[in-house]
């Protein structure tokens, strides 16, 4: 074909070049906040063309030219297309098939909004600011920092060189190979990397410290901060080196790497990104105190450390062809962290507090405006939608649930054939559950698809009718939709059958709309997801539901006790369960030691206090107390020696509940007590109530005890510390409080990573979410400047605690007006997550009212 008749797709590049080899030379400077760079990219010519087209942003092309085998050049004139982010380069005469090598020469601005080529600064030990520049180039912002064909399935060896400034120091994919001196900078020249896409590249450059190396085989391992934080890098780095090691082993394949750094800067939009050999993180997910670290904190870094070791091999050694398999790499490397965490510390029980994020994926799933795990992807942009929880937690929920389904081993067997077969390529979605039928010899693609290309779940209605049990699939929805109810999935169900205290087990696959099953005979109790490992919500019908609850939840597993009031509390929204019924299941939980089984029952007290009114909220109060006072009773305040971390992160949740959701004044007392003896002496109280105390003083406090923790945020000794104090801004209850706090998040007081995700909890703060709305709305242009995209999103979010039916109406008079758009269905979302709160309100705020007046009077006589 002529250059005429190419097919050019606006957000793909055309095939007829492809690069094969970057020789990448950039200098940044920290100073002037520019960089200048150079690029001899090899290409191969499929067909005689007379334009070059790659991608190209936020950049000057200075120079272009193109050198044949036999040397003769080719100057080329380049026209920027700044809406389709492309470069266009028009030949003097047309070029023929064969090899070719394209040099650029360009320039362009260290940016401010953590993507691309970005800076980063922070303040010494002596207060001075310092910069270090770093690069985000996932989904499309590779091309912001170099000329690039920046798609995944364009893959290539990349060679960079950098020109600093001596007293720093540069890390980028692979180890060093050279330093010299050239023009008083520093020149420091990287190994060639695996072919690999451009989203992957990455380099940074600062004052930066360095951990002595770990190693796995014979790649050294490396923990990367700024000045004076590395006494926080040896828990990372142990989770670094045995989840490096238990991948090997579980791939089958050597990591692909010749180093691994793991570098912890201080301004990051995301958690974390899996550039290989060189993996970014936001402070808070890989550095952390072991001794003052709460539970929580350190099973953070963990999965987030294990999360990106997991993309070594699943997205960097194999890449997806385009960005509609996204889901796929977050969502195994999501299911990849937990075997890998739950390998290295099996007493943390990994698998049951994963259930926390399903349910958390099902919240969203639930709603009519859902999306299906994959969906075809035009723009890039379309893509940005893809990193919610929809990806990483159903997408690893879904996986877990097949795993289970065909056995472990196999499943292990058909990912390393899927990965020996695809390495240093491309692949897609059924590639994987081809491996994986082929060595399961079961129809894998026929039962995933469902999961995967349609949205939603289905709820399975477990009734006893004569000798049989009857199990029906619908899908579930918070909100009726009569398009929906025609969905069908393939189920994975297992079954427990309780015979006289005797467990019998079954399996079967759940196909078409219903099945009827045959009761072994002495029946006297049947779970529904033994294990608790489907993507799926169960309504216990009936007497099933009385029998588990009669003869006693102990007899459940943690992660059943766990579904089952998930489950309960799930329907209860959707109004399919009545709120009072939900409310007496709650009181038989009194006895729970489950940190898990509590989050839900906690969460579903949070939501209906953002419903109910001020003058019922005293009731409710009483209702959480009664709930929750036997437990923390039982508990105390300190820990007991043969305690698991478990417990006493479920201590520290039992007491923030009793201190903020039960306003309970002698829990606030005591806190108050706590909290001073801490200061004075931080080993005298249990790390993992810390931030109970920091929440429940917040939650009580006045103008002083905000600026006591304003002062603490901004002095923390640990990224954790300054997390905690930071987010306690937004739990004050004074009006004044909220102000100040809402005007950092935009003076430049509180990070622009951080800021979004502060405006979204005063959002969701019953005392302050008003205000914060009216601020959100005065200045939206400067935020929407201000804050990182994917913050935006996220901010946005906060928007689900405005729960009145006049704030909802506000909320969408103010969207519809400005033509905002958050990427794919987020905002349809929020604003159904809003809807869904207030109809709840309407539906069920008397019956509330009245059921929390009679637990009162009830707990009274």
């Amino acid at each position: 074909m002529s250059d005429a008749t190419l097919t050019i797709d606006p957000y793909r590049l055309p095939r007829h070049v492809v690069p094969t080899r970057y020789e990448l030379r950039l200098e940044p400077d920290l100073t002037t906040a520019i960089f200048t760079g150079q690029v001899t990219i090899t290409l191969t010519v499929h067909q005689t063309t007379q334009a070059i087209i790659l991608n190209a942003v936020d950049l000057v092309v200075d120079t272009a030219r193109l050198e044949g085998q036999d040397g003769h050049r080719i100057e080329a004139t380049t026209e920027l297309d700044h809406s389709l982010q492309r470069a266009t380069l028009s030949l003097g005469r047309p070029i023929s098939q064969g090899a070719w090598k394209l040099y650029l020469s360009f320039h362009g601005k260290l940016n401010d909004q953590l993507r691309g080529f970005y800076r980063s600064t922070y303040k010494d030990q002596s207060g001075t600011v310092q910069t270090l520049v770093a690069t985000q180039f996932e989904a499309t912002d590779a091309r912001r920092a170099f000329p690039c064909w920046d798609e995944p399935d364009f893959k290539a060896v990349f060679a960079t060189t950098l020109l600093i400034d001596p007293q720093l120091t540069a890390v980028s994919n692979t180890t060093i190979i050279s330093e010299s001196m050239e023009n008083n900078k520093k020149v420091v020249r990287f190994a060639d990397s695996i072919t690999m896409s451009t989203y992957l590249v990455a380099f940074i450059v600062g004052r930066l410290e360095t951990t002595k190396p770990a190693y796995v085989g014979k790649a050294p391992i490396r923990l990367w901060t700024i000045p004076g934080k590395q006494q926080l890098t040896p828990f990372g780095q142990d989770i670094a080196t045995a989840s490096l090691k238990f991948f090997e082993d579980y791939y089958g394949i050597s990591y692909p790497g010749d180093k691994l750094d793991l570098l912890a800067i201080p301004d990051f939009a995301s958690g974390a990104m899996e550039n290989l050999g060189a993996i970014t993180f936001r402070e808070t997910a890989l550095l952390v105190d072991q001794r003052t670290g709460t539970h929580a904190e350190l099973e953070r870094v963990a999965d987030v450390v294990a999360h990106e070791n997991a993309h070594m091999w699943f997205g960097d050694l194999v890449t997806m062809s385009w960005w509609n398999g996204l889901w796929l790499n977050e969502a195994f490397a999501t299911f990849m962290e937990m075997l890998a965490v739950d390998d290295w510390k099996p007493e943390w029980k990994r698998w049951e507090s994963f259930s926390v994020a399903r349910a958390a994926a099902f919240s969203v799933d639930g709603l009519v405006s859902t999306r299906p795990i994959e969906y075809p992807v035009r723009a890039p942009k379309d893509a940005d939608a893809m990193f919610d929880i929809l990806t990483y937690e159903k997408g690893a929920s879904v996986l877990r649930m097949l795993e289970q389904h065909i056995g472990p081993t196999v499943f292990r067997d058909g990912v390393r054939q899927y990965l020996r077969t695809h390495a240093y390529g491309n692949a897609d979605t059924k590639d994987l559950w081809t491996s994986l039928g082929a060595v399961a010899h079961q129809p894998v693609p026929e039962l995933m698809d469902g999961w995967i290309f349609q949205p939603g779940f289905p709820l399975v209605t477990a009734e006893v009718q004569g000798n049989q049990l009857r199990l029906s699939q619908q899908r579930f929805t918070y909100l009726s939709q009569e398009s929906t109810t025609q969905q069908l999935w393939q189920i994975p169900i297992q079954i427990r059958f309780t015979i006289r205290e005797r467990p019998e087990h079954h399996k079967l696959l759940l196909t078409e709309r219903e099945t009827n099953i045959d009761l072994p005979a002495g029946v006297t109790s049947i779970f529904v997801n033994e294990g608790g490992h489907g993507f799926y919500r169960v309504r216990h019908q009936g007497a099933l539901l009385q029998q588990l609850l009669d003869q006693g939840l102990e007899r459940l597993a943690a992660i059943e006790r766990f579904a089952l009031v998930s489950d309960a509390w799930a329907t209860t929204i959707a109004g399919v369960t009545p709120l009072p019924e939900y409310l007496r299941i709650t009181t038989h939980f009194k006895s729970e030691r489950d940190k898990n089984v509590w989050a839900v029952l906690l969460d579903s007290f949070s939501f209906l206090n953002r419903l109910i009114s001020p003058g019922d909220r005293p009731a409710l109060e009483a209702f959480v107390c009664g709930c929750v006072r036997q437990a923390v009773d039982e508990l105390g305040w300190d820990p007991r020696s043969d305690e698991s971390d478990l417990v006493r992160q479920l201590r520290g949740d039992l007491l923030g509940a009793l201190g903020k959701q039960g306003n309970d004044a002698a829990t606030q007392h005591e806190a108050a007590d706590r909290y001073q003896r801490y200061r004075k002496d931080p080993t005298t109280v249990d790390s993992n109530i810390v931030p109970a105390l920091v929440a429940i003083l917040a939650h009580t406090g006045d103008e002083a005890r905000y600026d006591e923790f304003s002062e603490r945020y901004r002095t923390a000794a640990t990224p954790q510390e300054e997390r905690r104090y930071l987010f306690s801004l937004a739990a004050f209850c004074l009006p004044s409080a909220a102000t100040r706090t809402l005007e950092k998040t935009i003076n430049g007081e509180i990070r622009t990573q951080d800021a979004p995700f502060i405006v979204g909890a005063l959002m969701s703060n019953v005392y302050s979410r008003e205000q914060a709305w009216d601020f959100v709305k005065a200045n939206w242009d400067q935020m929407d400047r201000l804050f990182p995209k994917q913050g935006l999103r996220r901010m946005c979010g906060g928007i689900v605690g405005l729960a009145t039916p006049e704030l909802e109406e506000d909320v969408r008079s103010f969207f519809t007006s400005r033509k905002v758009d958050l990427g794919g269905k987020t905002l349809e979302q929020y604003l159904e997550q809003l809807r869904v709160a207030v109809l709840f309100r309407e539906r069920d705020g008397a019956t509330l009212r009245v059921s929390l007046q009679r637990q009162q009077s009830g707990v009274s006589s």
